[in-house]
């Protein structure tokens, strides 16, 4: 397959997309007026918090992000048995916290279908807010960053009230995420509830708050879209199919909503996609960059924002071609790569914002591109 992007193509490629690209952010942030994004430049979400730097999802981990200069910090929701919301990537909390090393818990260790999946670990809706409390947070990728685990054991999962407070006093957004919400629904522990009675509780189920709330699946989103005029964003994989649509017998997937037919019917429910960076820059089989697709723009066509993810600096999360250092040597997927090309090259393209775990070279580099805000 034909590389699209060399290191020598690179340079007139930024300044190709550059002026096209800030254009098209500034057009799309501008449109709805709805307060959240700054029309002169992108947003930067710091997602899970600053996660290459602080273990994920912890008060730690998000002030980081917060001090590294993120407009938005992001949670991902879900429900303790006690029906509180808590943040964690997963349900299953095996390899994020010290549960495996509390004897008093190794009864709660079981198999559940999540999703579709057979998983096998410690779940939070098998814990109280009050048994969740005494455990700690850990690294979930130690070995993509081991100088994160100097901090494991000093953190406890936090509530979506206590991520909430921590971004009132800093004065930024929040952008939680609902997990499995169908799965969550079924077994008597929904969601949608507790988070719009938070933001309610909060004064913040305004269209104008700083506030997105972003899921994989459909239905639940359309659900809110009634509920709450909080903006809506619809997360779209570069593989699979929602579980909602799985269940429901509904034949399409990501790939399927992200046509222009697709993105019209979001727009009827959400105000932005938050799409995997592939669906946007596609990679060929040997991790090379591929000619971006139109998504970005027939996204903005159809009056949606564009907030992608994941952006990480570790070479084993960039394109081979921002990958940088001697490949023989043992820590090269670990060290970091040339992560402000990519930046460059997503921020020229006109995306609305992204997810980044590393907010200070997002934010280095959008005051390159943008200037300082």
């Amino acid at each position: 397959m034909k590389r699209w992007l060399t290191p020598a193509l690179l340079p007139a490629l930024l300044a190709a997309v550059l002026a096209p690209g800030i254009a098209g952010a500034v057009s799309a942030a501008q449109r709805g007026g709805d307060g959240i994004a700054e029309a002169h430049r992108p947003i930067v979400i710091g997602h899970r918090g600053a996660a290459g730097y602080r273990p994920e999802h912890t008060i730690a981990s998000y002030q980081l992000a917060i001090e590294m200069g993120a407009d938005f910090i992001e949670p991902d929701l879900v429900s303790t048995k006690d029906h509180v919301l808590v943040a964690r990537h997963e349900n299953d909390i095996t390899g994020t916290t010290d549960v495996a090393d509390h004897p008093e818990f190794a009864d709660r260790k079981t198999t559940k279908v999540v999703d579709g999946v057979s998983v096998t670990g410690w779940f939070t809706e098998d814990f109280t807010l009050a048994e969740l409390r005494t455990l700690r947070a850990k690294e979930r990728l130690p070995d993509v960053r081991p100088q994160n685990t100097a901090f494991d054991g000093l953190e406890r999962i936090p509530t979506f009230q206590e991520v909430i407070d921590l971004a009132k006093r800093f004065d930024v957004g929040i952008y939680p995420e609902t997990k499995h919400p169908t799965y969550f629904r079924g077994i008597g522990l929904p969601l949608e509830e507790p988070l719009l009675a938070t933001l309610h509780a909060n004064g913040l189920d305004r269209p104008d708050a700083k506030v997105f709330i972003q899921s994989f699946e459909v239905g639940n989103l359309k659900r809110l879209h009634g509920e709450t005029k909080v903006p809506l964003i619809q997360l779209l994989d570069d593989h699979g199919r929602p579980f909602d649509f799985t269940q429901s017998g509904d034949p399409r997937t990501y790939a399927d909503l992200a046509t222009p037919a697709g993105l019209a019917e979001i727009a009827t429910y959400a105000r932005g996609i938050g799409p995997n960076k592939n669906l946007i820059v596609p990679r060929d089989s040997s991790n090379h960059l591929q000619q971006p697709t139109s998504l970005v723009r027939d996204a903005h066509r159809a009056g949606l924002l564009v907030h992608p993810f994941t952006f990480r600096n570790e070479n084993t999360f960039l394109p081979a071609d921002f990958r940088q250092g001697n490949p023989a040597s043992p820590e090269f997927l670990r060290a970091r790569g040339d992560s402000p090309a990519e930046f460059r090259l997503f921020f020229g393209l006109g995306v609305d914002g992204l997810f980044t775990d590393d907010s200070d070279t997002a934010v280095a580099t959008r005051e390159e591109m943008f200037g300082n805000g």
